[in-house]
């Protein structure tokens, strides 16, 4: 009776080509980042009211342009002091 070797992660990550063409891994990151952002655009607006949602949506965006995710914290913020008030 013979076993069929079953591989590890570490193993399947291994076997990935180092020398890929940089324009898979980009297109592959961009797939990944577009996701990611839907997914939490989905939790935004289950989470807030549409107009603060929409508000939290738009600085998402702009803190992604701008690198600064302070933007996206600071409507956090916003939205939770004005929930508590």
């Amino acid at each position: 009776m013979s076993f069929k070797k079953s591989r590890t992660i570490l193993e399947e990550l291994q076997q990935i080509s180092v020398d890929r063409d940089k324009h898979h891994v980009l297109e592959n990151r961009v797939e990944n980042v577009v996701s990611a952002v839907q997914n939490l655009k989905k939790m935004l607006q289950e989470t807030y009211s549409e107009e603060d949602a929409l508000d939290l949506e738009r600085r998402l965006i702009n803190s992604i342009k701008s690198g600064d995710a302070k933007k996206f914290s600071r409507g956090i913020k916003k939205v939770l002091e004005n929930k508590e008030s």
